[in-house]
């Protein structure tokens, strides 16, 4: 069985190489193909999905909400797989990537060997989904974070059921009911 992740960017890869060990049968394997934006993976979608010529595959697709409507992203993505007939399944990460790292604030106080746990406490943190854009909270907090060299920093410390990130906990869920399907 194989799965074929089509993510919006780079760091998303970053996290993933990290996290999808920990929830894959070995047995399933995966590859994980990163774009230059949203306008690249877009364009990218219904060209992979008809031109995958692999058998037993499904593909999962990763995109940031940013600050579009999360059910019109996801509609929008829908639309561009409906004619492969292809068994996919669609991800959005709320608002950015980086929610998902405020969703463990103990792995990022790891990454950056500096307590932030204490953020949790206050009412913009509690919901990291809802944290209008977490990639800028988090450069405000850690001014030399870079996204991939950060992702990799984090990742390493994320713990799947310590995550607060809701869209996070739907990512991987998602991805068990996913491959029990297979």
């Amino acid at each position: 069985m194989n799965l074929i992740f089509m993510l919006e960017e780079r760091s998303m890869q970053e996290v993933l190489k990290i996290i999808l060990p920990q929830i894959l049968p070995s047995e399933i394997s995966y590859k994980l193909i990163p774009h230059n934006g949203k306008s690249d993976l877009e364009t990218s979608i219904p060209r992979k999905l008809q031109a995958w010529n692999e058998p037993d595959t499904k593909f999962v697709i990763v995109r940031d909400q940013d600050s579009a409507d999360c059910k019109e992203v996801k509609r929008n993505l829908q639309t561009l797989c409906s004619k492969s007939g292809r068994d996919v399944l669609i991800r959005i990460a709320c608002k950015e990537l980086e929610a998902w790292y405020f969703g463990d604030l103990k792995a990022v106080s790891a990454a950056y060997d500096k307590d932030v746990t204490g953020l949790s406490s206050k009412a913009k943190y509690r919901n990291p989904d809802n944290i209008e854009n977490p990639k800028q909270e988090l450069k405000k907090i850690f001014p030399k974070h870079q996204q991939i060299d950060g992702a990799k920093r984090i990742a390493v410390h994320m713990d799947i059921e310590r995550n607060t990130s809701v869209s996070f906990q739907y990512f991987i869920s998602g991805i068990k009911r996913f491959i029990g399907e297979m």
